[in-house]
């Protein structure tokens, strides 16, 4: 009777096995590669912040600070220059908390305040509800570096970067603002392409491009579907960036 025969009951289970064995290796493998990838992409990251050019650029001011007898300035730039570096390496961490980040860019911009003083202004708008909470390290610097350098370098008569931080329904939300040189059509469309992880954005100068889609790849990888990134820019108006990753995600996430 066959309906009464175990055997006939039973699945081998040598198929399920290997089919299951083959699907944890890709598993594996795959978990892996992303890993290398944030990897690699902090590496990234991690070398352009640590540009020679703004070092001896914040050490050429620190010394003719030091030969003008400004002692006070040589201490405070001394100790952005400090705190500055003190995130980028963040004892190998890569969450921060919201207040971290902000002391970071304020370190940056104080810096670069020194050296563009005639035509560098900026704010820092950053509701302190949320200055605890843990945030993928340098998303926000890039971007301030790309409006300075963009920007506001780049309009006759300088301008103003304005930094906001807060928390709405959908989640953490920052912006990057600034009313200086802007992009026409053309540039903009290929920033975003850039951004996007497109290779059509060839033509958008290392410099800024890179800073830009280091950001948008970082946060991809790390909060997957809940991120984003938006760009919006006029000629000769300016340019507002904003940043969402959701509502945070202390630790990462594995994709």
């Amino acid at each position: 009777d066959s309906h009464g025969s175990p055997n006939h009951r039973c699945i081998h289970p040598s198929g399920s096995y290997e089919q299951l064995e083959d699907r944890m290796n890709r598993l594996i493998q795959e978990i892996y590669v992303k890993n290398l990838e944030k990897k690699d992409a902090e590496l990234a990251l991690l070398q352009s912040q640590i540009d020679p050019h703004f070092l001896y650029n914040t050490l050429d001011s620190i010394v003719w600070m030091a030969e003008d007898g400004a002692n006070q300035k040589v201490v405070e730039m001394t100790a952005d220059l400090s705190d500055f570096f003190r995130t980028v390496l963040s004892e190998g961490r890569d969450f921060i908390t919201i207040n971290e980040e902000k002391r970071h860019i304020e370190s940056y911009l104080k810096i670069q305040k020194i050296r563009y003083e005639e035509i560098l202004d900026y704010r820092i708008i950053i509701d302190e509800r949320i200055g605890q909470k843990q945030i993928l390290k340098m998303i926000l610097q890039p971007v301030v570096e790309n409006a300075l350098y963009h920007g506001i370098k780049n309009k006759r008569g300088g301008g103003m970067i304005t930094i906001r931080g807060y928390e709405d329904k959908s989640g953490l939300v920052f912006e990057v603002e600034d009313n200086g040189r802007g992009m026409d059509t053309g540039t903009l469309k290929r920033l975003r392409e850039k951004v996007s992880g497109s290779d059509a954005a060839q033509e958008v100068s290392e410099k800024g491009g890179f800073g830009m889609s280091n950001v948008a790849q970082r946060i991809r990888m790390y909060y997957g579907g809940d991120a984003a990134i938006t760009i919006e820019s006029e000629e000769y108006v300016g340019t507002c960036v904003k940043i969402y990753i959701g509502h945070g995600c202390p630790g990462g996430r594995m994709e």
